[in-house]
C-alpha cells in the first residue's frame, strides 16, 4: 500500500474513498456509457466435460465488449467447454455467441456475439500503472447488476489451488458478489482488470479484509493476437498434473485429483502431502508451480516426493497439456 493509506485505519481510508466516488462525478466517468459495453453471459456445458465436475453445466457471468466486432472479454471458466453461449445486452435483448479462445495461464476467455449485436467497446487501459490506494469502479451484469466504487487494495502474486499462478494480480475491496467476468474500470474510464474470485484477504496486512481478485489486462495484450488467430497462446504449454491443492505450512495437501488425469494415473490420491519436486523442498504453492514448470513443457515427467503418514515416497507423474483434456470445440 502507499504510505498515505498505511498511516490511517482502513475504515477511514475507505470512507475517504466512498465520499468522492459516490458523489458521481469526482472522476468524470460516464458509468451509463461504460455499462453499455457489459453483457450477461449464459453458458451451457455438456455433462461429460471435464470442467462440469467442478463448475457445473449451467454458468453465468459478465462479459466486456472490447472491440467493434462484438468481441467480448470475460473470465475463462465461465465459458470453458461451453457447447452453447448467449449474451444479454443491457436492454434485455439476447444474442447467440461463439467461443473464440481460452488462455489457461492468465485465465482469460474470449467470445463473440452475433446476429446484429452492437455495443460501443471499452478501451483497454494500463493495468501496470494502477497504484495501490487508487479509486476504481467495478461494473457487473451478473447477480445484482450495477456499479460499485472500490479501492485498489493490493497488487501481488496470486497462486490458485487449480494449478494457476499470476505474478501480479489486482485485489480490490469491498467485495462485489457478481465478480466473475466483472469489469474493473480505472479513473480514466478504461478497463484494467477482469473479475475472477472473491477473497478473504484482499489486504493481508490489515487482518483479513475481504475483497475480489482481478486478472490485469496487461496479461491479455501480449497474447491477444494469438488468441484471435489460434484460440490459445502460441508457446509451449505448461505441464499439467490434474491436482487440487491446499497449502499448509509450506506443505501441499492434495484435496482432489482429476479422474483419469496424470496425477490420478500415477497413483496420487487425496490426503497425500507433496513436499518436494526433484529432490527440492517447497516454499509454498507458487514455488511448487514454478519448480514443476521449470522442468520443461507439457509432457515432461515430474518427479514428486509425497508424504503419506510417516512415510516419504517418490512418485513420477508424466504431465500433459491441459488443453488436450478439454472440449474446446466451437459452440453451436
Amino acid at each position: 500500500m502507499t504510505g498515505r493509506w498505511r498511516r490511517i485505519p482502513w475504515t477511514m481510508a475507505f470512507l475517504a474513498l466512498l465520499i468522492p466516488v459516490a458523489a458521481a462525478r469526482a472522476d468524470q466517468l460516464d458509468a451509463a456509457r461504460l455499462a453499455g459495453a457489459l453483457v450477461r453471459i449464459s453458458a451451457t456445458v455438456l455433462p461429460d466435460s471435464q470442467s462440469a465436475r467442478s463448475l457445473g453445466t449451467e454458468r453465468e457471468g459478465t462479459g466486456v465488449v472490447i472491440d467493434g466486432s462484438g468481441l467480448i472479454l470475460t473470465i475463462g471458466y465461465t465459458i470453458l467447454e461451453a457447447s452453447q453461449l448467449q449474451v444479454t445486452a443491457g436492454d434485455g435483448r439476447g444474442y447467440p455467441a461463439e467461443f473464440v479462445a481460452y488462455d489457461q495461464a492468465s485465465g482469460f476467455g474470449l467470445l463473440r456475439a452475433g446476429m446484429g449485436f452492437s455495443a460501443a467497446p471499452v478501451r483497454l487501459g494500463d493495468s501496470d500503472a494502477l497504484q495501490e490506494g487508487e479509486r476504481a469502479m467495478v461494473l457487473t451484469r451478473h447477480g445484482t447488476a450495477g456499479v460499485q466504487p472500490v479501492l485498489i487494495a493490493a497488487k501481488r502474486e496470486f497462486a490458485g489451488y487449480w494449478e494457476y499462478l499470476l505474478d501480479e494480480a489486482i485485489f480490490t475491496t469491498p467485495p462485489v458478489a457478481g465478480f466473475n467476468g466483472a469489469a474493473l474500470i480505472d479513473r480514466k474510464g478504461e478497463l484494467v482488470g477482469i473479475g475472477s474470485l472473491i477473497v478473504r484477504d484482499a489486504m493481508p496486512a490489515h487482518g483479513g479484509i475481504p475483497g475480489n481478485m482481478f486478472v490485469p489486462v496487461s496479461a491479455l495484450k501480449p497474447i491477444l493476437a494469438d488468441l484471435l488467430a489460434f484460440g490459445r497462446r502460441q508457446e509451449p504449454a505448461r505441464p499439467w498434473l490434474g491436482v487440487t491443492l491446499r497449502e499448509e505450512q509450506g506443505r501441499l495437501l492434495v484435496e482432489r485429483v482429476t479422474p483419469q488425469g496424470p496425477a490420478a494415473t500415477a497413483g496420487i490420491r487425496p490426503g497425500d502431502m507433496i513436499v518436494g519436486v526433484g529432490g527440492q523442498r517447497l516454499k509454498g504453492l507458487a514455488d511448487f508451480y514454478r519448480k514443476v514448470w521449470d522442468l520443461g513443457p507439457a509432457g515432461v515427467t515430474v518427479p514428486l516426493e509425497l508424504l503419506r503418514g510417516p512415510k516419504l515416497e517418490p512418485v513420477t507423474v508424466p504431465s500433459v497439456d491441459r488443453y488436450s483434456t478439454l472440449k474446446l470445440n466451437p459452440t453451436f
